[in-house]
Order: structure tokens, then sequence, then C-alpha cells
């Protein structure tokens, strides 16, 4: 069988799965009990016991029928009513019409009047006017006869009462199950909240709890998170330390430079800019988002005043659509070098560049759009990788990158949790790129 449709109907939340897995039971096990119940034994039960009031009937119809008039006819009933435990009197014959009077919820007096109307044709109506009496009214040669008796004749005193009963222990039951599993699966979400947090960007403290399979989760979800906070800190570290120590040789090397010919040094101090180049985009790499902790910040300030940076260099660099009213929690700085790189080149292979940010309740998007000559679709997953040059996609007229620009803003957004897609920019037709971020909700 496909059950792939239902997974739509299905609750997202753990405590939602585990709430169903309990209740369906107890739902499917309370409705086959009643119905097994109400149609096997409560059923039967009350059918036997109307049979037995029917026979009585018969008896006083019997009498009946051997009398000429209504006195004759209660006189010769006396005997049997006592015994009985009934009430007998005629009723008027041009009075109105006698109806059957039920409750809704009465499945007993149901059974007792189909029991009885099918068994005894002459049955006008069967009336349950209370919870204590129960009166039938049957046509005779003298007219109709309403005969009176105890309504635990016919149904039990309680016939709910097994119902109710499971009814209500398994909804006490239910509620304590649901009491105790939430206090289970409250460490389950303390993990979840720590591990999403640190997917994020964010180390927040934790601490172990919960049963025992639970502690180990969170012990191995400790001793991961230590793992990759040292390996971040010593790639930084390494490449922070490499970085340094060249830039003292290339430095003495600049000064050498300056003091030959200017002709025959400038291929040499290209060179020379070319590795402090590299080495730059290596040390931004390595610090990933890293260097500094998430804060509180205004999106719509933040690229305000970067697009504002980059028009006091002569860039046509525009403020796209934004729509960021609220506070959001971000690593600033890896924010701010992320975006720098995409408006970076957007400047280096186009003219134009637009910065547009959007905040929902769920996700932060924040993209760049500029009008170069844009990246083919089928390069898309390669360009985000570190140390890949698509130059023959993009104008090698404006130069050519470290491989790194793409790969940082990746980063950056995988340390919050988020995503980069890249797309082509509809109004200005060159590459679009989207840094896409969950929200805390």
């Amino acid at each position: 069988m496909n059950f792939s449709g239902l997974k739509q109907y299905m609750p997202r939340s753990l405590y939602g799965r585990a709430t169903l897995i309990l209740l369906l039971p107890v739902v499917v096990l309370q409705f086959v009990v009643s119905v097994s119940f109400v149609n096997r034994d409560l059923e039967d039960v009350t059918a036997q016991m109307t049979y037995t009031i029917l026979r009585e009937i018969n008896l006083l119809e019997n009498v009946i029928d051997l009398s000429d008039s209504h006195d004759e006819a209660l006189q010769r009933l006396a005997p049997y009513l006592g015994p009985l435990k009934m009430e007998a009197q005629f009723l008027p014959p041009t009075g109105p019409a006698p109806e059957d009077r039920l409750g809704w919820t009465d499945f007993s007096g149901r059974v007792v009047r189909d029991t009885m109307r099918t068994n005894l044709p002459e049955v006008m109506a069967v009336q349950f006017p209370n919870n204590r009496v129960v009166t039938v009214v049957f046509g005779t040669h003298l007219g109709p006869l309403m005969v009176t008796f105890d309504q635990r004749r016919v149904t039990a005193a309680a016939p709910h009462q097994l119902i109710l009963t499971l009814v209500g222990f398994s909804f006490l039951m239910t509620v304590i199950s649901l009491l105790y599993m939430r206090n289970q699966l409250r460490p389950i979400k303390r993990l979840a909240r720590a591990a999403q947090a640190f997917g994020r960007g964010r180390s927040m403290p934790y601490a172990l709890g919960g049963a025992t399979e639970v502690r180990a989760a969170g012990r191995a979800f400790l001793d991961m998170r230590a793992r990759i906070e040292r390996q971040i800190e010593q790639r930084t570290l390494i490449l922070s330390g490499v970085s340094h120590d060249l830039r003292t040789p290339l430095t003495r090397l600049k000064l050498g430079l300056a003091m030959m010919d200017e002709d025959e040094a400038a291929p040499l101090l290209r060179d020379v800019d070319e590795m402090q180049e590299l080495l730059d985009a290596f040390l931004d790499f390595s610090r990933g988002v890293s260097t500094s902790s998430p804060e509180d910040v205004d999106l719509s300030k933040l690229a305000a005043t970067i697009v504002a940076d980059w028009q006091r260099q002569g860039k046509d660099v525009m403020l796209g659509d934004i729509d960021a009213p609220d506070i959001v929690t971000l690593n600033v700085a890896g924010i701010r070098r992320a975006l720098g790189n995409l408006i970076s080149n957007g400047v280096r292979y186009g003219t134009r560049v637009r910065v547009s940010v959007l905040l929902t309740k769920t996700s932060v998007l924040i993209r760049v759009e500029d009008d170069g000559p844009g990246i083919q679709k089928e390069y898309w997953n390669e360009a985000v990788r570190p140390f890949t040059r698509l130059d023959p996609a993009r104008n090698q007229n404006k130069g050519s990158g470290v491989g790194l620009g793409l790969a940082i803003v990746a980063d950056v957004a995988r340390a919050h949790g988020g995503v980069l897609r890249l797309g082509v920019s509809e109004d200005l037709g060159g590459l679009m790129a989207e840094l896409v971020i969950g929200r805390d909700r």
C-alpha cells in the first residue's frame, strides 16, 4: 500500500508524532470496544429483556380478548398487573394518535422499539418519558391500551457505564502519559536547539540530560562541536601565521623592486601584488565567521552602509528592494565579508550592481544582482567550490580572481545554517546570487 499521500497530514514535530503514536491505539481500542459492546452485549441484552416484556403483553392481550368492555377487561387484568408490576389504562379512541418519544442518545430505547414493532404489529407507540418508566401503547379490539412499567425491565440500569468508565480512565492515563512523554522529549529538543544554533554559527550552552540514548547523542554532539571548533581555530591560526610570515618577505621584495628601474620592476611588482592578493584571499577564507560572535543587526542599515562605501569609490552600486523591519542575530563580520565579495564580483565583471534584502518570519534573504555575463547554469555548483576559476564563463578582460570569492560566501551561508543560490537576474541580465539564512522562531 502507498501511504505517501498521508505524509502531508502527519505532524512535523517529534512531540506531535509521539502524541499521535500514543493516541491512535487508544482511540482505535476505544472504538473497537465500544462498537463490540454496543452491537453484541448491550443490544443483545436489551433485546432479550424486551422479549420477556412482549410475552407479558401477549398474556394481557389474551385476557383482553375474553372481555367485552373496558371495565371488564380491567377487572380481568387486575390479578396479572400486580405480579407483573405494570399499570394499564385504556386511551380514549377520539384522542390524538400516540407517538414514539425517545431521546436522541437513547440507543437502548431504539432497540426496545424496533424489537417490539417487529414481534408485535399491534404496538402503536413506545415512549421513554423519563429515566424511570417506559410506556407502550398497543391496539386491542376494545381500543388502545397503555401499559406502563419500570424502565429497568427492558434496559440496563447504566447501559453506558462501561463505555464511560473506559473513556474516562483512558483520558486520564493519556494525559499522564503525555506529561511524562513531554519531560522525556525535552532533552531531545534542547539538543536539537543546540545543534541548530551551532549550525548557524552560535555556540549555546548545553548540559547532558534525559535517557541514556539521549545522553549518548548529546555527548557525541559536544565532542563533535569541540573537534570542529578546534579544527576551525587551527586552520585560522595556520593560515594566519603563514600569511603573516609571508608578508615580511613580500614587503622586502616591494622595497627592493622600488629601487629598480620602473620598466623592469613593473612585471615583478604585479606578481608581488598578485601574491599579496592570494594571501589576503586565503586569510579571508580561513577566517570564515569564526573571528567574531553573532550580534543583533539591522540588515537594512548594514546594506545601506556597504552600498554607500562602494558608491564613494565611484562604483554603480544601488539598493533594490529593502524589507527588513526587524532586528536579526547574525555574524556581522561574516555577512559584511560575504556581501562585499558578491558586490566585488559584480563590479569586476559588470558595471551595475543591485543589493536587495528581504526578511520573513523564517528566513533572511540577501540578493546581489549585476549586469555582467553571468555564469552558465551547468557551472553553478562548481562556482562555489574553493579555488575554482570560471574565467571562460566570465569576462577575462576584467581580470581573474583567486577562486575563493563565492566559496567564502557559501562558507558564511553554511556557518549560519543557510545556503548560497545562484541564478540569472531578470532585470539586469547578469548573475543573481542569493544568500538565504534561516531565522530562529
